[in-house]
């Protein structure tokens, strides 16, 4: 499946930026399926719609006053240039978001400093429907959040981020809930807790994934990882007040089955958040954060209570 905009780019003709207007006209009349060309300027690459063009010189004075004169003059210098690496759906939003003018205009692609193609709205739309239909399929169907295939990827992609912080984030006492309040109610719940964690993790600083059931995994591209977990921590306490009722509330547990068979209070739901980060270790694969994530929250859950607990320090101790 393509993901970057450069690798659906196509070629198309370049020529300078003082190349004289006739010479685009015939290379436009030679090739009637052409939309658009490049215009290689001494620091950036324009456009030059097909369209454009025409409707520049089928003015009154437009052909004599253009043809023998160079193509900067009716150049579009402000086009949409993107890097080879952006994501097919990030220049989507780019292109749809031009003026009503431009909207149909090539999307330039460059690789490094220099000229790579282009790409039309056309093949970028049907692009992103493969995405969007390909990427369904990797989604968890209660959150729509990215599933274990992508979450996957996106861990061995942070393994060569010279810094990254991998955050588990998981429900305390979830079955509990789910026993006393039922399965719609837990679902509901999950998914709030879905919705305040996309409010504080948004790419392309972080990316979110849904593990399953009440677990997830936001990864981010730095160390600084203790206020929004906090944040997370904040967020939660106040939103789940919405998902007990009164007598529960007031006593801060409900009755749950306990480990000997018998019902016995069992403290309200609250979110455990293992840090993983490199700051103080390489790790070699997947599997090693994994395991070390595993070991964190082991200690997380020793403690009642929402809590964070990290491997480089234990903002609360595990």
């Amino acid at each position: 499946m393509f993901t970057q905009i450069g690798e659906i780019a196509e070629p198309i003709p370049v020529v300078h930026s003082d190349t004289k207007c006739d010479i685009v006209y015939h290379l436009f009349k030679s090739k009637p399926s052409l939309e658009g060309i490049a215009v290689m300027g001494e620091r950036c690459v324009s456009l030059m719609m097909r369209a454009r063009f025409f409707q520049q010189i089928g003015t009154q004075y437009g052909y004599n006053l253009y043809m023998g004169r160079p193509v900067e003059l009716v150049m579009n210098t402000q086009a949409l240039v993107v890097d080879y690496s952006e994501q097919i759906t990030d220049v989507s939003v780019l292109a749809m978001d031009r003026d009503e003018g431009e909207i149909y205009d090539l999307v330039l692609v460059t690789s490094g400093e220099r000229f790579f193609g282009a790409v039309s709205i056309r093949r970028l739309l049907l692009a992103v429907a493969d995405v969007r239909a390909e990427m369904a399929i990797f989604m968890n169907p209660l959150t729509g959040l990215p599933g274990n295939h992508i979450i996957d990827e996106r861990l061995s992609q942070a393994l060569q981020m010279d810094h990254f912080s991998v955050l588990y984030v998981d429900l305390d006492q979830f079955k509990t809930f789910n026993d006393s309040y039922g399965f719609k109610m837990g679902d509901q719940l999950i998914q709030a807790t879905a919705n305040l964690l996309r409010k504080l993790f948004v790419p392309p600083e972080a990316f979110l994934g849904h593990i399953g059931g009440d677990d997830f995994i936001t990864i981010l591209n730095h160390h600084d990882y203790k206020y929004i977990s906090e944040e997370v921590i904040s967020g939660f306490e106040e939103m789940k007040r919405t998902f007990y009722n009164e007598h529960d509330w007031h006593h801060q547990y409900v009755l749950g089955e306990g480990r000997s068979g018998l019902n016995r209070p069992i403290p309200l739901v609250s979110v455990s958040i293992a840090v993983v980060t490199n700051s103080k270790r390489k790790y070699e694969n997947i599997d090693q954060i994994i395991d070390e994530a595993t070991r964190i929250k082991k200690g997380c859950k020793a403690i009642v209570g929402s809590v964070i607990c990290a491997n480089d320090s234990a903002i609360t101790p595990c």
